[in-house]
């Protein structure tokens, strides 16, 4: 087995333990699956993120521990079986919604999320992609293209286009998202400019196309913060937006993730140098370059961009412990339920959630207490998948937001929005578009309009 993602930093589990049942095939990737001790904690309904197929199922083969029996066996195997693309196999990882619960919750850290994309890369390299997955996974490049907003918009009136798309395997019940004109930076001016801090915005795929209002706020609010504002362009030109390659990852298109990664640390390699912070907006694309930039073989830069990037939340957060943060944020005493991103609550990102948001004085909030809304990525877009999508959101979720329909709603997570959008509670609006509103005393913007130009 060629394997496509870089799994040295399991070389050594499990090594001199009789009872770690290393797999037989597989290398490092096999002991990455061993990890797992059998506890059965994945099986367990309650507070938490993982896991959500067991959750709706009670299916123990459709938990964690159930993948690692599946793929254990899988990999003990000939080499030359097809254990590996079984079809029991195939059903467990298709409904693992890759949400990072088990990496949090799980006693020795299972990443059944990495190991589901290693598992897609095989099964690509033998059978190919479906243009379902292709069309998923070239997301950002289609974006690019006038006629993809129109098509969608056509998709989305006709009953009867919708109904062949049951033939890619999209659900006919889904409201595709329609892309709205692009995000093009263009920073705030403010006296003094020169020696503000520095920061980097990078704006993905999701909020660049689909909530460009979102990026915009996230803009106004750092420049309103005395930050000098730095976003990326990509040097082939602007109709070739940087992006993270998340979309690549999730499909098993390993070399083509790469790819992009490999562009997007190229620009960012300048701001690195010069000690810059990096900020994002959609959980599970800023959190890549944390994560899974570390298991795509990037080389060197790639742990040091991981120690400088953060969610926008995180960020302020972080500046508002060290008193570093100027404004303060005041509501009119509104009801906001807020629901986390997988991979926000994967990697405790909730407590700075939790933190800005106390600091806006006369706000009400609840974190809701949810698993998977559902979407996760285009899960829910999935005709086979669709059924299960709702179930997943009908378990904490929409109750929650059934229970308090005056309440505004916060979400982070593209997929997310999308999800609570479908279900009739939206428009879930970004924690960015909150704090720029919340602004105690909003700065006066001034009349000229500079675009920075950001380094390459």
């Amino acid at each position: 087995m060629k394997l496509q993602l870089d799994w040295s930093a399991y070389e050594n589990a499990g090594m001199g333990d009789a009872y770690a049942d290393i797999p037989k095939q597989g290398g490092d990737f096999g002991k990455a699956v061993a990890v797992c001790i059998a506890s059965r904690q994945c099986e367990r309904d309650g507070k938490g993120v993982m896991c959500p197929s067991f959750r709706i199922s009670q299916n123990p083969l459709l938990s964690p521990g159930g993948r690692v029996k599946l793929l254990k066996s899988a990999l003990n195997a000939d080499s030359d079986s097809p254990a590996l693309f079984s079809p029991e196999l195939a059903e467990a990882m298709s409904l693992c919604v890759s949400c990072k619960g088990c990496q949090r919750e799980c006693e020795n850290a299972v990443d059944m999320a990495t190991i589901k994309a290693e598992y897609l890369a095989q099964v690509r390299k033998k059978n190919g992609l479906s243009l379902r997955s292709r069309l998923f996974a070239n997301l950002p490049k289609l974006l690019n293209w006038p006629l993809t907003a129109t098509l969608i918009s056509w998709r989305n009136r006709s009953r009867l286009i919708s109904s062949a798309g049951r033939r890619l395997g999209i659900a006919p019940q889904m409201r595709l998202p329609s892309p709205q004109a692009a995000f093009r930076a263009a920073a705030v001016t403010l006296a003094g400019a020169e020696s503000r801090p520095e920061v980097v915005l990078f704006v993905d795929t999701f909020n660049r196309h689909f909530h460009p209002q979102a990026a915009q706020a996230a803009l106004d609010l750092l420049s309103a913060a005395q930050y000098t504002v730095f976003t990326l362009s990509n040097p082939a030109g602007e109709q070739q937006a940087l992006c993270c390659g998340r979309t690549y990852f999730a499909n098993g298109m390993i070399p083509e993730a790469r790819h992009q990664a490999h562009q997007l640390l190229a620009a960012l390699q300048p701001h690195i140098e010069a000690g810059r912070w990096i900020i994002g907006l959609e959980p599970s694309c800023i959190l890549s370059l944390r994560d899974e930039y570390l298991k795509l073989g990037l080389g060197p830069n790639a742990p040091k961009l991981a120690e400088r990037v953060f969610l926008l939340e995180e960020f302020i957060a972080r500046e508002q412990t060290a008193q570093r943060w100027p404004l303060a944020f005041t509501s009119n005493g509104q009801r906001l339920l807020v629901h986390g991103h997988c991979h926000q609550k994967a990697v405790g990102a909730m407590k700075s959630m939790r933190k800005v948001l106390k600091s806006v004085a006369g706000l009400d909030f609840e974190l809701v207490e949810t698993s998977c809304c559902g979407m996760a990525g285009h899960f829910g877009l999935e005709s086979e998948h669709y059924a299960q999508a709702q179930e997943m959101a009908e378990q904490a979720l929409f109750p929650a937001l059934r229970a308090e329909p005056e309440a505004g709603i916060i979400a982070n997570g593209f997929s997310c929005q999308l999800q609570i959008d479908h279900g009739g509670f939206g428009p879930a609006r970004h924690i960015a578009e909150l704090l720029y509103a919340a602004i105690a005393q909003p700065p006066e913007r001034a009349d000229e309009i500079t675009d920075r130009t950001p380094l390459r």
